[in-house]
C-alpha cells in the first residue's frame, strides 16, 4: 500500500511539474527564436534591413513580410501565412500600419507575444484612420495624397521632413524611392479582435515622431498595458535606431 501511495504522489509531482513548464510567461518557458517582422504603410520589408542582421547574429531566424497594402484582412493573411510556415513559437513585430495588422493576425496559438515599434495598436472597432482621427493631424498628414483609385501616397517633402527626418539623404531617397502606395482599405480597415489583449506587448514610442503623434503612441502603450521604451526618434526608429530597436525585440523575444 505505501508503495502504491508512493507511486501516486510521484505521478502527481511529475506531473505537476510539467503542468508547470508549458505555463506561458513561466520560469521554465522557453525563448522564442522566430521572429516575423512587419512593415508598415508606404514601406516593404527592407524597413528592418537594419534590424534583420542584429538579431539573425543572435540566433533568431528572422522573416520580414512584404505586405501587399491593399486591404487589413489582404495584409493580416499575409501575415498568417507566415506565422504557419513557421515551425514552432513565434513573436510578432509591427511598425506604424504594421501595428494594427500584428493586432488583427496576431490570435493564433503560437504568437507568444507582441512588439509595436511606432506604431497602432487599436483596439476592438478601431483602425488607423479612426485611432488618427482621434488627435490633431500629425505634420505628415498634410502630405498624403490619394489617388483615383483609393491608394495614398506620401510627397517628397512628406518624407524628408515627416517621416524619416533623421536619415542621412541617400537613405530618404531610397524610401522616396521604393515607397509602396497604400490603400485607404488598409488605413480603414476595423480590428475585429484584438491580439495585445490575450498576448504580452512591448511598445516603442519614438519621441520625434511627425507621422504619428508620440503622445498617440504613449496613449496606445498605457491602452494595451506594454512594457514600454522611449527613443528619440523620427517615425523610422528601426532605421535611424536600429540597436534599441533590436534590443526592444530580444528582450520581448527571451520573456
Amino acid at each position: 500500500m505505501t508503495n502504491i501511495s508512493t507511486r501516486i504522489r510521484h505521478l502527481c509531482i511529475a506531473t505537476s511539474a510539467l503542468a508547470v513548464a508549458i505555463l506561458p510567461g513561466s520560469a521554465f518557458a522557453q525563448p522564442t527564436k522566430n521572429i516575423i517582422l512587419v512593415h508598415g504603410a508606404w514601406a516593404d520589408g527592407s524597413s528592418w534591413s537594419k534590424v534583420i542582421p542584429l538579431l539573425s547574429a543572435k540566433g533568431y531566424n528572422v522573416t520580414a513580410v512584404h505586405l501587399p497594402l491593399t486591404s487589413l484582412a489582404d495584409d493580416a493573411a499575409t501575415v498568417k501565412r507566415a506565422i504557419t510556415a513557421e515551425p514552432g513559437p513565434v513573436l510578432l513585430v509591427g511598425h506604424s500600419y504594421g501595428g494594427a495588422v500584428i493586432t488583427e493576425a496576431g490570435n493564433d496559438q503560437k504568437v507568444t507575444g507582441l512588439v509595436y515599434v511606432a506604431a497602432f495598436a487599436p483596439d476592438a472597432g478601431q483602425s488607423v484612420g479612426s485611432l488618427n482621427a482621434s488627435v490633431a493631424p500629425s505634420p505628415m498628414a498634410a502630405e498624403a495624397k490619394p489617388d483615383a483609385d483609393g491608394f495614398v501616397t506620401i510627397s517628397k517633402k512628406g518624407i524628408f521632413d515627416d517621416f524619416a527626418q533623421d536619415l542621412t539623404p541617400s537613405e530618404k531617397d531610397v524610401l522616396y524611392a521604393a515607397e509602396a502606395p497604400t490603400n485607404v482599405k488598409s488605413l480603414g480597415g476595423v480590428i475585429d479582435i484584438p491580439a495585445w489583449r490575450s498576448k504580452p506587448s512591448w511598445y516603442v514610442v519614438a519621441s520625434a515622431d511627425r507621422a504619428i503623434l508620440p503622445t498617440l503612441e504613449s496613449t496606445m502603450a498605457q491602452s494595451i498595458h506594454a512594457t514600454t521604451q522611449t527613443i528619440k526618434s523620427s517615425h523610422v526608429a528601426m532605421l535611424s535606431h536600429p540597436g534599441e530597436v533590436a534590443e526592444v525585440i530580444e528582450r520581448a523575444a527571451d520573456h
